[in-house]
This record gives structure tokens, C-alpha cells and sequence, in this order.
């Protein structure tokens, strides 16, 4: 069985001054990584600022024998993630993981949902990784070598009543993390995506308290080890809650080859049920996988 160190290697955690991203960063920590630490130090909604949570983390590794140093800047400033990245760089010469662990939540029913609020939660999470995807990228190419974690949700998988910014967010790093995989594979750099289900102060109020105790978030960091670590996968969704773990896939049916005439859109209707049967479907290795599909049947159909 492989041992996964990360004797050596650089993580930047952000969201990491408490709940998930705080053991994200211990769970670095414990197996070698030096570790920067960032949190904005908001609350939950994301108002607010300061860079103690963060300090608090960091101070925690270092009692513990471990490297780590702290950094406040929001994600949703590109200028201080830059900063934040040549920090880690001027410190320990290389960034090797990032974990894209912040975010926000401001749940309201989409109908009455403020649209500063779907803006800032977009904000947070998919700029906000996108930021920290950037400003890493140019390192990890340098040096053929990266591993980066997303953090999605179920929510942004399946939806949630009353997260629509937040489950658009999350969906939407997944597609972020898709092309990254495809376009860092050349550079040695995997890209994974987290669904993890898991107990915070995000999560207070959500669900029975029953369910929460079950759903510690410690048992969401193996996941983030293993996507994290040299062996990884890439373009992988692993979802991780109170110690099980599964795998999400975008899949595409077989389809069904209707022509273009008049009819077709009454035709494609009646045969709809043909369409959506997930007998045979796949996991296309790219978007380019869907046009393929279309246009063999398509030829084969004039045949």
C-alpha cells in the first residue's frame, strides 16, 4: 500500500482558519507539507475581515513540529493572491497543492434571492478559485509538477433549495477543474474536484443534529489527501462524508439519431424516453466527446 507523503512539497489551504479547511491544512501538515495558511477571517456570509483565524491555524501547525505560515488576503482579489502565491514561493521556493477551500454561503429562495448576493457568492467560489488557479499555474508549470483541489458540493452536483448562487458556483468548478486536467496534464499537473458532506459552521442550522454528529468533517480529509498527493487521480470528483466515500461523473447517454425535418422536435419528444436511457453511457474524456458522438450517428445514418 502506498504511503502518501508530503515530505517536501508546498500546500497553500485556502478558507483554512477554522471548520474543513482548518484540518485540511493539519492533514497537510501532519504527513511533511509546509503549509500557507489563508483565511479572510469573515463570518459565513462573508462580511467582515481579519487575518487571526489564519495566524491561530498556523501557530497550531508549528506547536505541533510542523511549517506553516498565515496569510488574510480574500480570494476574490487577484492582486493579494498573487501576493499570497509569491509568499509561499519567497518562503519555501515552490507551491506544489492548492486546496480551493473558500467560500461563502448566503441561502435565500432563488425568487427572493438579492442578486448582489448570488454575484458575491459566484464571487467567492469560482473567481475566487479561478484567482488562486492562476496565480499557482505558472509555478506548477515550471516545475512539471501540481496538484489542485476544488471543493464542489452536492449541492452544486444535484442542487439545493434555496443555494442557487451556491450551487451554480460549485458546479462551475468543475469546469474549471475539467479543462485544467486536460490542459495540466502536459505539465504534470493534476486537477481533482472535493464533494464533501460534512459538519461546520456552514452547515449549523441546515440539517438535524443527529446527522450532523455523524458527519464530522475529519472524515472529508482522506479525500483531500489522496487528491492532493503524488498518486492522484485527475479529472476525478470524489465526494467524501461521515467515512464513505463515492465518485460523481457528468455522463452522456448513446442518444438517438432523429434527423432534422419539420416532426423532429414532436419526434424527439415521443422518443425521449430512448434519449435519456443511461444504457451504455460514458464519460467523455472532453467536451469534444459530445460532437463525436453526434455527428458518427449522424453519418451513419446516411449510410
Amino acid at each position: 500500500m502506498d504511503k502518501i507523503d508530503f515530505s517536501g512539497r508546498v500546500a497553500i489551504v485556502t478558507g483554512a482558519g477554522g471548520g474543513l479547511g482548518r484540518l485540511h491544512a493539519l492533514g497537510l501538515a501532519e504527513r511533511g507539507a509546509k503549509v500557507l495558511v489563508n483565511d479572510l477571517g469573515g463570518a459565513v456570509d462573508g462580511s467582515g475581515g481579519s487575518a487571526t483565524a489564519a495566524q491561530k491555524v498556523a501557530d497550531e501547525i508549528r506547536v505541533l513540529g510542523g511549517e506553516a505560515i498565515a496569510n488574510g488576503a480574500s480570494v476574490t482579489d487577484f492582486a493579494a493572491v498573487q501576493a499570497m502565491v509569491r509568499q509561499a514561493v519567497d518562503a519555501w521556493g515552490r507551491v506544489d497543492v492548492l486546496v480551493n477551500n473558500a467560500g461563502i454561503l448566503r441561502d435565500k429562495s432563488f425568487g427572493k434571492m438579492d442578486m448582489a448576493d448570488f454575484d458575491l457568492v459566484v464571487q467567492v467560489h469560482l473567481m475566487g478559485a479561478a484567482h488562486c488557479c492562476k496565480a499557482v499555474w505558472p509555478h506548477m508549470v515550471a516545475q512539471k509538477y501540481g496538484r489542485i483541489v476544488m471543493t464542489t458540493s452536492s449541492t452544486g452536483l444535484y442542487g439545493n433549495f434555496g443555494q442557487a448562487n451556491y450551487g451554480a458556483a460549485k458546479l462551475a468548478q468543475v469546469g474549471l477543474m475539467q479543462t485544467l486536467a486536460i490542459e495540466g496534464a502536459k505539465h504534470g499537473i493534476h486537477a481533482n474536484a472535493l464533494a464533501p458532506t460534512a459538519a461546520t459552521r456552514m452547515t449549523e442550522g441546515l440539517m438535524p443534529e443527529e446527522v450532523l454528529a455523524a458527519l464530522k468533517p475529519e472524515a472529508v480529509v482522506p479525500a483531500m489527501l489522496v487528491l492532493a498527493s503524488e498518486q492522484a487521480p485527475s479529472r476525478t470528483i470524489l465526494c467524501a462524508g461521515a467515512g464513505t466515500y463515492e465518485a460523481a461523473h457528468v455522463t452522456l447517454t448513446r442518444g438517438l439519431h432523429l434527423g432534422l425535418t419539420p416532426d423532429t422536435p414532436e419526434r424527439l419528444l415521443a422518443a425521449l424516453s430512448q434519449v435519456t436511457d443511461r444504457t451504455g453511457e460514458t464519460v467523455p474524456g472532453s467536451g469534444a466527446a459530445q460532437g463525436d458522438n453526434e455527428v458518427r450517428q449522424a453519418l451513419a445514418a446516411r449510410r
